[in-house]
């Protein structure tokens, strides 16, 4: 039985947010915003729609016996949200901050004790999987709680989308979803963030959105949060007629966003204090990293202000009232930010890379060019889907650019207008150079509050998997198979000869799911076995479950697989199992392996967007 309850979660690097749909309302259900509960002072909680996405961990004198109290639960051992980032602007040492693109970090232990980074020993330390799950087990909670007088549903059985960038690694999406169960939340599906946003815009559109865009619109999706940049292409299409939606392109995760911002502001006013004699160490800088965030925030909220004092504590004795005092002006915005992370670039503008030193410390892999806009020109010169494979041809102009008609901006940062005007001027410049027209009225697409729009979007998507609103399409530009060895006398000096065996046909959605009925196939476990992908772009009518033994070069093999695979009680054998295809909503293609009483089985995954070698 289907969920009453879909819960949209944004899991952002900043902020949190939370939206809900309520299928009980039927045809009225459309996806809510839901405030989230938490702790704004000590000893004081309030529902607001964002929770930050800060932890601190609070030492013995820290807060008040009952202090960190929330309605669920009396002596929380972490606090999170609002209360968190206040207490942690004090005392950055106990601040868990960025779990998110520590989760994405691949060159540590992402289940390890590390954060905060570089705490002293008497602080104890979170792992970034840890951190993640107790933000979504503090939204969940704060749900449930929201929901007390509403026959107490628990979220346990409600219907979860949760967003990740669209270019996590196998590692922290798999790290997500456990971070969910040990939440608590059993039903999870994830979803690409650009695609949230998306799914925001059309749910605010309604049924008029073929009004707004046409076939062979392209839409790109520029989302710059906290701590991230992301970029994707989203084509109109047609199928038998009607409009569709196709995702074509999505970019490169790329450690870049607000909070890089914010320090290169707080750089600015500690050198502006240095100038008048004042030293400002570590602790200091972190205390203006916080104010200069929200000094940017007023700035692009007021246009008419042209300064902001920034203020930190002070460190000795000397200083006037306890504190230091400096003032950001307008100028610094426009410098640091709009033409420091914005600049205006030629579109052969590309990423600019430093000679780096041979020890670097293990912090997080931070972009090396803080150019966002020559981000934005490598993503859109240099393609690597082929979109003609799945039935798009873009707008591309005479260098090859790919030329979009639209743009839907998400994420906190590009709330500021003089950033998305910025971009918008920047594209329309490349679009005129490349022979092409700039983009016309219209081509903005609004989603209207930026911060929440993903939590959103996830929301709705939930029920366009029921059924009701519009799908963003995504199939399999390839067909996929597993090599499988032929049964046959071993001849001297040659291997078994290999069949390929369809397990994701041409065009498969993501999200939908196959299985090959009626044959099974020997597995190997207890021991190292070689798991043979193998692609073709060639053969597209291959449906799932043909056994193809001669292809020629119409079949390329992938990077292979090498696992043990464990059966309880059983050492090296061969077992008969069935095979299970899913290609799931990030582009992953799960294929299970089951036993024929359906007791044992075992996942193997690949990554379907990543093209065979010749191709790249």
């Amino acid at each position: 039985m289907a969920a009453q309850h879909i819960i949209g979660i944004d899991l952002g690097t900043t902020n949190c947010a939370l939206a809900e749909v309520d299928t009980a309302l039927g045809d009225a259900a459309r996806p809510e915003l839901q405030p989230i509960e938490q702790l704004v002072d000590p000893g004081e909680s309030a529902a607001t729609l964002l929770l930050p996405s800060c932890l601190f961990l609070p030492g013995p004198a820290d807060f008040a016996a009952g202090a960190t109290a929330l309605p669920w639960e009396a002596s929380p051992a972490v606090v999170v949200g609002e209360l968190a980032r206040k207490r942690g602007a004090e005392n950055p040492a106990r601040l868990v901050t960025s779990a998110k693109s520590w989760l994405s970090h691949a060159a540590v232990d992402r289940t390890s004790a590390l954060l905060p980074w570089q705490a002293p020993d008497e602080v104890a330390r979170l792992s970034p999987l840890e951190a993640s799950s107790r933000y979504l087990a503090h939204i969940a909670r704060a749900w449930e709680w929201r929901h007390r007088d509403d026959g107490a549903p628990r979220a346990t059985d409600a219907e979860v989308l949760v967003t990740v960038p669209a270019s996590f690694d196998e590692e922290a999406r798999e790290l997500t979803l456990r971070a969910a169960a040990d939440a608590g939340l059993s039903q999870v599906r994830l979803l690409e963030e650009p695609q949230a946003a998306f799914y925001a815009w059309l749910a605010g559109r309604g049924e008029d959105w073929r009004e707004h865009v046409k076939i062979g619109d392209l839409v790109l999706v520029c989302d710059v949060g906290g701590g991230t940049t992301d970029f994707s292409l989203i084509a109109v299409a047609e199928d038998q007629g009607d409009l569709v939606l196709r995702r074509v392109a999505v970019g490169e995760h790329i450690l870049l966003g607000g909070d890089n911002m914010d320090l290169a502001l707080a750089r600015a006013a500690q050198q502006k204090l240095e100038a008048g004699g004042h030293r400002v160490d570590a602790w200091q800088l972190q205390q203006l990293w916080h104010q200069c965030r929200a000094a940017k925030e007023r700035f692009f909220e007021d246009p008419a202000a042209m300064s902001q004092p920034v203020t930190v504590l002070g460190r000795g004795s000397r200083l006037v009232g306890g504190t230091l005092s400096a003032d950001l002006t307008r100028d610094d915005l426009q410098r640091i930010v709009v033409d420091g992370f914005f600049p205006d670039v030629a579109a052969a503008a590309r990423p600019e890379r430093t000679r780096r030193v041979g020890l670097q410390e293990l912090g997080l892999p931070y972009a090396a060019d803080p150019a966002i806009t020559r981000h934005l020109a490598r993503f859109l010169g240099e393609l690597a889907n082929d979109s003609a494979e799945l039935g798009v041809t873009l707008r591309r102009g005479r260098s090859g650019l790919a030329a979009p008609t639209h743009v839907l901006f998400n994420g906190g940062v590009m709330k500021a207008q003089a950033l998305r005007q910025r971009v918008c001027d920047t594209l329309d410049a490349w679009l005129t150079a490349d022979g092409l027209e700039p983009l016309g009225p219209g081509a903005v697409l609004e989603t209207g509050d930026l911060d929440r729009a993903v939590a959103r979007g996830a929301a709705y998507y939930g029920l366009t998997r029921r059924g009701r609103g519009v799908r963003i399409r995504g199939g399999s530009p390839r067909t996929y198979y597993i090599g499988i060895e032929t049964a046959m006398p071993a001849v001297p000096g040659f291997g078994a000869p290999l069949k390929a065996l369809c397990v994701v046909p041409f065009g498969m959605e993501e999200g939908t799911e196959a299985t090959i009925a009626d044959r099974e196939f020997g597995l190997v476990v207890g021991e190292p076995a070689e798991f043979r992908f193998l692609a073709s772009a060639a053969r597209k009518q291959d449906p799932i479950g043909a056994l193809v033994e001669e292809w020629g070069d119409e079949i390329d093999e992938l990077n292979p697989l090498e696992v043990t695979l464990s059966l309880p009680g059983s050492e090296q054998t061969v077992v008969p199992v069935r095979l299970e295809s899913h290609v799931n909503e990030l582009g992953t293609l799960e294929l299970w392996l089951v036993t024929r009483d359906g007791a044992h089985r075992w996942k193997l995954e690949w990554n379907i967007r990543e093209r065979p070698a010749r191709d790249r």
